[in-house]
């Protein structure tokens, strides 16, 4: 059985972002030439490849991890850069699926989540800003009943961190905005230099043995009892093979692609701001999130400069002139930078699933692929965990995370790949206008 792959239609090099501008030492990793065997082949040099690789290196197998751009080309080097704890929305909803107990180790692994990127920085020295302090925001009054629930089952779950309900006369100790009526308070999470991370991570894959590859799109896969991978210039024959692409998985497997819609987020990113300025913005240094559908997130850089993002967008098109879409948003929450410049705006695809859970678990006619996907802005922290469950999977260790997650189903999103992201712009326009009433 083969698949044959559609051509990557974006610049092989980074977007020009704030990350790409401000990141550490790129190496060129060789594009693959000629036939290469390995224990396992990843394909895709985001959190999610590079998380695995590096786990799967670190318990002795032999590893290639073949990236059709630049190692964090994706989601992964362009994301607003939040760490925040939890996997998934409404996890209780599975208990019918993986039972009560199965939840509740769901949601601790979502705090577990976080604690490998604290442990993986920590061991590898990755020099990504990391920064510990994070604020949900409130925009009505119901939300902060959601906040008290949550505040509550995180002390249930026994949470070493802290975390503190506030209330609208206390949120300008955290953000300088008379927007917000409430929030929470969680110092467990915090916010990176994302694309950093990711070649930290590299680089340590790479040390304990990974080879990686850069340039190497894949055309074909030939699935079977061994793998054989197809690039335009070179192949890979291993006996496991993972799929870790996301909302650029594209046609590359129709099976999964159907599985995880490509939604679009934007970021726009000041000058850098003088202490002062910073200082009244988010006195706190944390980052942020509102709870709208359209939500907003941002936070500071390591420089001083606001990074703004939001405006999920499931049209499947870009809007085409991002700072002058997102800096009224912006300007919403702070009318004080109204005279500030935009020194950079991007944007990218994160993947959604239809229940926003990630999606991890091995294809039932191929039982030596494997994939993780759909992290639904989760992706900092759940990339990690699916490294390591997908490591512990294919190096044979039973009932873990990896068996909770394979049990819960996922629908193909419908209307074929021209019209669901129509039809599913038109589902969350519903739910905006709902957040109205």
């Amino acid at each position: 059985m083969n698949a044959r792959a559609q051509q990557p239609v974006a610049s092989h090099q980074h977007t020009r972002s704030y990350y790409a501008a401000s990141s550490l030492a790129q190496p060129d990793h060789p594009i693959l030439q000629g036939d290469v065997v390995a224990d396992v082949c990843v394909v895709g040099g985001g959190f999610s490849g590079l998380n695995t690789a590096l786990e799967l290196a670190e318990r002795g197998f032999n590893v290639v991890l073949l990236e059709a751009h630049k190692i964090g080309w994706g989601a992964s080097g362009r994301n607003g850069g939040q760490l925040i704890r939890g996997v998934g929305h409404g996890i209780d909803q599975f208990a019918n699926v993986i039972g009560a107990d199965g939840v509740r180790q769901m949601k601790l692994m979502g705090l577990e989540a976080v604690e490998i990127v604290r442990q993986r920085v920590e061991r590898f020295q990755i020099p990504c800003d990391l920064t510990w302090g994070y604020c949900d925001l409130a925009n009505k009054p119901g939300d902060l009943q959601g906040f008290a629930e949550d505040a509550a089952e995180l002390h249930e779950l026994g949470y070493r961190y802290e975390t503190r309900l506030l209330h609208a006369e206390e949120m300008h100790t955290v953000v300088g905005s008379n927007r917000y009526v409430g929030g929470l308070i969680d110092m467990g999470s915090g916010h990176l230099h994302p694309l950093n991370l990711a070649l930290g991570e590299a680089a340590a894959a790479q040390q304990l043995g990974a080879r990686l590859f850069e340039q190497s799109a894949v055309t074909r896969i030939e699935y079977g009892p061994q793998v054989k991978v197809r690039t335009l210039h070179g192949s890979v024959r291993a006996k496991t093979l993972v799929l870790g692409c996301n909302a650029y998985l594209n046609g590359l497997n129709p099976e999964l692609s159907g599985k995880v819609l490509p939604a679009g987020s934007y970021i726009i990113a000041t000058e850098p701001l003088s202490e002062e300025q910073a200082h009244s913005l988010l006195p706190q240094n944390m980052a942020v999130c509102d709870q709208r559908v359209a939500l907003d997130y941002y936070r500071l850089s390591a420089d001083r400069r606001l990074l703004f993002g939001g405006a999920c967008h499931y049209s499947g098109r870009d809007p085409s002139d991002i700072a002058a879409y997102m800096r009224p948003k912006m300007l919403e929450v702070f009318p004080q930078l109204g005279s500030v410049k935009i020194d950079y705006q991007w944007g990218g695809m994160i993947g959604i699933g239809a229940n926003r859970l990630p999606q991890i678990g091995r294809l039932k006619d191929q039982p030596n692929v494997y994939y993780a996907q759909a992290y639904s802005g989760h992706g900092v922290n759940a990339t990690h965990l699916a490294g390591k469950l997908l490591a512990e999977a294919i190096s044979g260790q039973q009932g873990g995370g990896f068996d909770l997650f394979a049990k819960v189903p996922h629908i193909t999103f419908p209307g074929g790949k021209h019209l669901r992201s129509p039809l599913l712009a038109l589902g969350m326009l519903w739910h905006r206008l709902k957040e109205l009433i």
